[in-house]
């Protein structure tokens, strides 16, 4: 059995997001993804389903032409070859369970 606490492994940096490999198995990846306010991932299409949990702050996230707004607790589930970004709009902590890849 593993045990994360993700809130220790959560770490930010004012020029660059912080993405950390949690765990990978043949069946999913799990990430975590750190971003100060202010920071973007820019949209673009990836190869693998993938559903975003927040852990903690607020952010837009953007999923083929939809935009939606979502804060802590909330989770999306963006599909393979659909493009996807991230804006933070408070200082945002992100679980993500990926398709392997």
């Amino acid at each position: 059995m593993n045990k994360w606490d993700l809130t220790k492994l959560a770490e930010f940096s004012k020029t660059n997001r912080i993405k950390k490999d949690i765990h990978k198995t043949k069946w999913f990846n799990i990430v975590l993804v750190c971003l100060e306010t202010g920071q973007v991932i820019p949209s673009r299409p990836e190869p693998y389903d993938v559903c975003f949990y927040v852990i903690d702050g607020k952010g837009t996230f953007t999923v083929g032409d939809e935009q939606i707004h979502i804060g802590q607790g909330s989770m999306i589930f963006a599909p393979a070859g659909v493009a996807r970004g991230i804006e933070s709009t408070q200082r945002l902590t992100i679980l993500g369970i990926q398709q392997p890849h």
